[in-house]
């Protein structure tokens, strides 16, 4: 049982484990309540709805090896698969992965994938073309630059990174998808961790924040450029509130930022660059 929620700093090891028991207690929900949403074989990048379809963000993936960061139940890299591409999930939670299999029996799309953390991806290097990770990971670690140092040891020279996390400006807003949520509440500039724990102490849950002038640091220090920045808008005729996400905040403020990257070297001209 949780208490209060808070600011205060934790470890990565604190991370790492509040947030690996918190997808194991929480995935079949998450994946009764979002599964349709999510499509057992479709990539969506954010609450608003946009899909690589039709963003095409990645480029053409036909024939490319894919590495899937937070991979969660696979939907994703599993998209990924049926364009033709040799794609592999990486994901922190063990009952995410078990829905990942489950769905892989029943589409038929098998997307392979292993339990461990994105601080220390389990491959060789130069060993993927592209790279991504669509709420996966990032946010839930202490050293988003050290994942960023990961993912281009494991990218081939010229590789691409895309990834999307919550946009910045909501930290300073309540979690409320209502017009009450409409209000500052807390500094931007302020990087304490957001934590939860139970009555013991124990830490269950972990959120980091990392301003945009942060994320594009640890972009450029981690030997990426930065080719494009996507924000979003909330699309006419989506209704859908997930979580803080919703139409009366999505079309007032951002919800979303998507950092499309490449090792230096191979800058693409812009989304969709094939």
């Amino acid at each position: 049982m949780s208490v209060a929620p808070g600011r205060r700093t934790v470890s990565e090891a604190e991370t790492q484990r509040a947030n690996r028991g918190d997808w194991d207690r929480i995935a079949d929900e998450y994946q009764a309540e979002h599964g349709e949403f999510l499509r057992d074989v479709g990539f969506v990048w954010s609450p608003e709805g946009l899909d690589e379809q039709d963003a095409r963000l990645l480029g053409d993936v036909s024939g490319r090896r894919v590495l899937e960061i937070g991979c969660g139940a696979g939907q994703c890299g599993r998209w990924l698969v049926s364009r033709g591409a040799e794609a592999f999930g990486l994901d922190l939670s063990q009952r995410q992965l078990q829905h990942s299999r489950r769905i892989d029996q029943d589409t038929g799309v098998t997307l392979p994938a292993v339990c461990a953390t994105a601080t220390r991806i389990p491959a060789a290097d130069d060993s993927f073309d592209i790279a991504c990770s669509a709420y996966g990971a990032l946010p839930f670690v202490l050293d988003a630059g050290l994942v960023l140092r990961e993912v281009a040891r494991v990218l081939r020279p010229g590789g691409r990174f895309v990834f999307s996390v919550p946009h910045p400006i909501r930290w300073t807003l309540p979690d409320d998808p209502s017009a009450d949520g409409l209000r500052v509440t807390r500094p931007y500039f302020d990087r304490t961790p957001y934590v939860e724990q139970d009555e013991e102490g124990t830490v269950t849950y972990v959120e980091h924040h990392r301003t945009l002038g942060d994320w594009v640091r640890c972009v450029e220090g981690a030997g990426f450029a930065l080719f494009d920045l996507i924000e979003p808008e909330w699309p006419p005729g989506h209704d859908r509130t997930w979580g803080a996400w919703s139409r009366q905040r999505g079309t007032l403020v951002p919800g979303t930022a998507i950092f499309c990257c490449t090792l230096r070297g191979a800058l693409p001209a812009g989304p969709g660059h094939q």
